[in-house]
């Protein structure tokens, strides 16, 4: 199999399965208890958020663990909003998040607040100057992703912050960096955003755990109440193999090596993917590891099959929003026999040059096939 899926999910690394094997077989006591057993669990617990603070560039206090990005997007913008409402009604965002922040977007609109849905440009990305001339004195929450899962576009974020400061200084800025960290480099205490979203099995961790990031000083509402764990913010056992499978992950990550080998097979993949006949390249692609194309004419899902009969596996879009058409490449202005033949291409650590050469025969068979 070649897996280029790698912005859907990614191959737990060995050390975050070894990590996980010696949580559940070993240190498996609670975090919370008194006693040694439950100590060397806590100490488990603190080495992963260590692990996962140091990845962000964040104090290690101020990471918080969630069940993944989505419930991590989901407390951010709630919280925000249940803490800023009466200050002001309007939220400021984008055309092209991710459902995890648009959804609770369009409920938070459904209540009555005053939410402004930025439209990206042809490459993908929110024109800076647009973006600031929608922030209003009345902005509560901004919340814009680094970047987006289906286009590679990455977004000015610290440009955006500085604005948002200047312009709305009532307004706490969010950003759900799930597909930045270990992708686009940054420093949470010098990037400046409020509230950070990531997620574990982005970056070679397992699934069901992420981790929200709280700016020092900034109080938000408990997202779950019961005994007090992460700080009284989310209270519940600790998810404890899986937290310290992400953060065995975190400190498997070399960003600078794995940013220079994906960009590089983005590239090579531009350049391969131009002798398909008919194909045509989708945005900008910042992202180093994403690579948005499209075969008009055809249907996506035809193109995933063929592709898949020779053994490789690329997606349709977001593999988190399932038979719908991309609002994302709708909101980029693409004609409707674009986006219906669109289809996205994810590269990881051990992808290889060989896995793009492959693609390119493949594709070049399934344009063959699926015209006649």
């Amino acid at each position: 199999m070649i897996y280029l899926d790698n912005s859907a999910t990614t191959q737990p690394c060995p050390a975050a399965v070894e990590a996980m094997t010696r949580v559940l077989t070993q240190n498996w006591g609670n975090p919370s208890a008194l006693y040694h057993f439950g100590m060397e669990a806590a100490k488990e617990l603190r080495q992963a958020r260590k692990a996962v603070a140091a990845a962000l560039g964040a104090e290690e206090d101020r990471v918080f663990f969630t069940s993944g990005g989505t419930e991590a997007d989901n407390w951010a913008i709630f919280s925000i909003v249940e803490r800023l409402q009466k200050r002001g009604r309007h939220i400021l965002t984008t055309a092209v998040e991710h459902h995890a922040v648009l959804h609770p977007m369009q409920k938070l609109q459904a209540q009555g607040f005053d939410v402004t849905f930025l439209k990206p440009d042809a490459t993908g990305t929110v024109p800076l100057e647009e973006f600031t001339v929608a922030l209003r004195p009345d902005t509560i929450l901004v919340s814009v992703m680094m970047v987006n899962n289906e286009s590679g576009a990455v977004m000015p974020i610290a440009e955006m912050i500085r604005a948002t400061r200047r312009k709305s200084p009532l307004a706490l800025f969010h950003t759900d960096a799930v597909q930045g960290l270990g992708k686009v480099p940054f420093r949470a205490k010098s990037l400046g955003a409020d509230l950070i979203s990531v997620s574990s099995h982005k970056i070679h961790g397992p699934k069901g755990v992420g981790a929200l990031y709280v700016k020092k000083g900034l109080q938000l509402p408990p997202l779950l109440l019961g005994g007090g764990q992460e700080g009284g913010y989310r209270s519940g056992t600790e998810g404890l193999p899986a937290i310290a499978g992400f953060g065995a992950a975190c400190a498997d990550l070399d960003p600078a090596a794995e940013i220079a080998h994906m960009a590089a097979l983005r590239d090579a993949c531009r350049e391969e993917l131009q002798k398909v006949p008919g194909l045509q390249l989708l945005g900008q692609q910042q992202a180093p590891h994403i690579v948005s194309a499209s075969l008009p004419g055809l249907r996506s899902q035809g193109i995933l099959n063929c592709l898949q009969d020779r053994g490789i596996c690329v997606s349709a879009g977001s593999a988190c929003a399932k038979g719908h058409r991309s609002h994302v490449l709708e909101a980029m202005g693409l004609p409707p026999q674009v986006i219906d033949g669109a289809f996205r291409i994810s590269f990881g650590r051990d992808n290889t040059l060989e896995d793009v050469l492959a693609l390119r025969q493949a594709l070049q068979e399934a344009v063959t096939v699926l015209k006649g």
